[in-house]
């Protein structure tokens, strides 16, 4: 079955990803779409299909001849894009966020299962071998029931990008919690099994249109008990390209902690045990997997490892955060979930 696949967003990210989807047996490359028109440019000649200023302009043209369409934008953009395509009745892969307002997660979760749409959001440490390990060790109980978490994240952004999109409110959505920040806030979600039930913030812009320094306080829940966690989350690391992040997650039974690479669970009255996992964790090892993912996912192959809804609950999270700073208050997440529930991969 040949997946034929439009490509919405074109800069280095989407560059990257196109050259996964073209090692994937059976897919496509039908179209492009970029505002700058020596990506465009790029695309016709390195893929040998068209391209289009417009998302619109590519869905008239070949709406009809698509099966599947990867969008790879500025956030603030996504909904409207993927409207777009789910309208067509497109399947979607799209990079993180998902959105960046929770009414609109709300609509296109809704509307991509009304089509009968695969939509998938772009969270690659699913297929980090050592994410997976962290959460299989908890799902086992290995540190007994899961009471207290936090986690960071450090990485050279602002001075990166602060003349670039990403450092536009109106088009990001954000700052670094929107950005890098939100595999954080997915990677904790996601290991540890927990629901958000509130959260409350401290935000720094270091004089720019967007936070820089997050802060955050969360209460959890894990199979009907209560996890209280916190996160730092900031953009003016030292690391470049890589982030510097950890994760420690207390049970009461153990703990285990990791950070740069290195894996320790601590049960109690016992000296720390480093653990070692196989398997490639590069940029474009994992790039593949999530991409091979969605296209597996299309054919009818499994269910998406990564959903729109689980996308939708990081959504939650995060808008819930911003009004949290912007009130001085604790916000619930449940008014902001609605019908979002957790990925069972």
């Amino acid at each position: 079955m040949t997946i034929r696949l439009a490509a919405i967003g074109l800069g280095t990210l989407g560059e990257h990803e196109l050259e996964i989807y073209e090692e994937i047996p059976d897919v496509d490359i039908t179209a492009g779409a970029d505002i700058e028109k020596g990506k465009r440019e790029r695309f016709e000649s390195r893929f040998d299909a068209p391209a289009y200023e417009t998302h619109e302009q590519l869905l008239e043209a070949h709406g009809d001849e698509l099966d599947a369409a990867s969008i790879v934008t500025p956030h603030t953009l996504h909904y409207e894009q993927a409207m777009a395509c789910l309208e067509r009745e497109l399947h979607l892969f799209i990079e993180k966020p998902l959105v960046t307002d929770v009414t609109h997660a709300q609509t296109l979760v809704k509307t991509a299962d009304r089509q009968g749409c695969v939509l998938v959001v772009g969270y690659q440490r699913h297929y980090h071998p050592v994410y997976k390990e962290i959460k299989r060790r908890i799902e086992s109980g290995q540190i007994g029931r899961v009471h207290s978490l936090n986690c960071y994240m450090g990485q050279h952004w602002i001075r990166k990008f602060e003349n670039a999109w990403r450092t536009n409110p109106s088009l990001s959505g954000g700052g670094q919690l929107y950005d890098s920040g939100s595999h954080l806030l997915d990677t904790l979600l996601w290991t540890t099994g927990t629901t958000p039930v509130a959260v409350g913030a401290m935000m720094d812009t270091r004089e720019h249109d967007v936070d820089v320094t997050s802060a955050l306080t969360l209460s959890l829940e894990r199979d009907g008990n209560p996890v209280t966690g916190s996160v730092l989350v900031t953009a003016d690391g030292t690391e470049d390209p890589s982030t510097y992040e950890g994760l420690v997650i207390w049970g009461t039974e153990g703990r285990l902690t990791y950070t740069r690479d290195t894996l320790t669970i601590t049960r109690r009255d016992t000296a720390p045990e480093e653990i070692t996992v196989d398997g490639a964790t590069d940029f474009k090892t994992l790039l593949r997997y999530k991409l091979t993912d969605f296209i597996e996912a299309v054919r009818g192959e499994h269910e998406p490892t990564v959903p729109g809804s689980y996308g939708q609950i990081v959504v939650a999270l995060t808008e819930a955060a911003y009004d949290a700073y912007r009130t001085g208050t604790t916000v619930g997440v449940e008014q902001y979930l609605e019908t979002a529930t957790p990925a069972t991969d």
